[in-house]
């Protein structure tokens, strides 16, 4: 798998000065460096150095253990199998002004996490790799980071700007906040996919981990996308491996279209069983038929525009095909977002553009009923 070490010389080719080592960059006893290397993030030995942009901050440990009140769990805002994210405070780097309130990604240190560890410490090279050296405005801020060299353990930090709104699956799954208004949705998913297009066609870069989780949003609700540790390159010149066509990558954001109309998971095992899987669901009720509504998150009430919600459905059908030679590249998809939207604001579907879409009996073919299974459903079909 190829991965963020490429960046260095493709920045450096753009006429942009290649960013200095972490090595030596802070001598103390909570801070060394690590040593430079090329090898690969997928091989077995990760590697130990990364280019560091110019305006990465580098955090001593005790910087950040007293940002997050020596790591209050009052604090913690997220967890997965290998990390824990707090909300902390950090001063500005000029140290002057307010402080700043930040989302500071702490690895696990429990030995029983070990593998985990050592796949979670890949991803953060990953990210800082790939974040200390692009920026858009649909992608998470890297503030800086911190890595420790001790004598038991290595704790790897992360600082991220804090995004007030939490994510995109709280809003859309969680009962505890309020459904998220239409034109809020429309949105978030012109954003992502600003996001999407910036990684496909701008870096050629393919974005592994797209789902709800990982669209945060800011305090205008703005998305940015997150979690860049499964990131990798883009097919080269004569390489056109599925595993990297960033074509069989839309798929995903497909089938997230659908979770923002349904307000549903792709896969909910609370369901009925006819219900579970939310692509066999809403292929019962295609963009075209008056069944359509009826996939609708009743959240919204009436408060959409059904015009609008029928053209994105077929958006998300075009991303679904099962050949991803067919599915539309991400600038397409912005571009048609764009019209929709518009089309939305001024209350009129029937001045919707004609666009080619995917038919239903394309879409029944790509994945049967009958053999699509949970893996079907959030990757591409080969």
């Amino acid at each position: 798998m190829k991965t963020f070490q490429y960046f260095k010389d493709k920045f450096r080719s753009k006429g942009k000065r290649s960013a200095p080592e972490l090595t030596e960059e802070r001598k103390s006893e909570e801070y060394s460096g690590l040593d430079r290397t090329t090898k690969s993030l997928s091989s077995e030995s990760f590697p130990r150095s990364i280019p560091k942009a110019h305006n990465l901050r580098v955090f001593s440990f005790s910087e950040l253990r007293r940002a997050t009140r020596d790591f209050d769990p009052l604090l913690a805002i997220g967890r997965s199998s290998f990390e824990d994210v707090y909300k902390g405070t950090i001063k500005p780097a000029d140290a002057k002004g307010e402080p700043l309130v930040v989302a500071i990604k702490k690895l696990h240190k429990d030995s029983i996490f070990s593998f985990h560890i050592h796949i979670g410490t890949k991803e953060w090279l990953a990210e800082v790799q790939f974040l200390g050296v692009v920026e858009h405005p649909n992608l998470i801020k890297l503030i800086g980071h911190c890595a420790v060299n001790g004598k038991r353990e290595i704790p790897r930090l992360l600082v991220y700007e804090f995004m007030q709104n939490k994510s995109l699956d709280y809003h859309l799954f969680q009962s505890a906040f309020p459904p998220l208004p239409w034109k809020t949705r429309l949105q978030i998913i012109l954003g992502a996919a600003q996001g999407l297009a910036y990684l496909h066609e701008g870096l050629a870069v393919i974005y592994r981990d797209f789902k709800p989780s990982n669209v945060l949003l800011d305090d205008k609700f703005n998305p940015k996308l997150s979690g860049f540790g499964l990131a990798t390159e883009g097919p080269m010149a004569g390489d056109t491996h599925v595993s990297t066509d960033l074509k069989s990558h839309i798929w995903g954001f497909g089938v997230v279209l659908y979770e923002i109309l349904s307000g549903r998971r792709s896969i909910d095992r609370e369901l009925p069983q006819a219900k579970e899987l939310l692509l066999h669901w809403v292929k019962r009720s295609p963009a075209g038929s008056k069944k359509f509504i009826s996939i609708m998150d009743p959240g919204l009430g009436n408060q959409y525009s059904i015009g609008a919600a029928r053209e994105i459905a077929r958006l998300a059908d075009a991303g679904l095909l099962t050949s991803p030679e067919g599915r539309p590249k991400m600038s397409e998809v912005v571009e048609r977002l764009k019209q929709i939207i518009q089309v939305s604001e001024e209350g009129s579907a029937d001045k919707m553009k004609s666009h080619p879409e995917a038919s239903e009996s394309e879409i029944k073919a790509g994945e049967p009923e009958t053999n699509l299974n949970t893996a079907e459903i959030m990757t591409p079909d080969p």
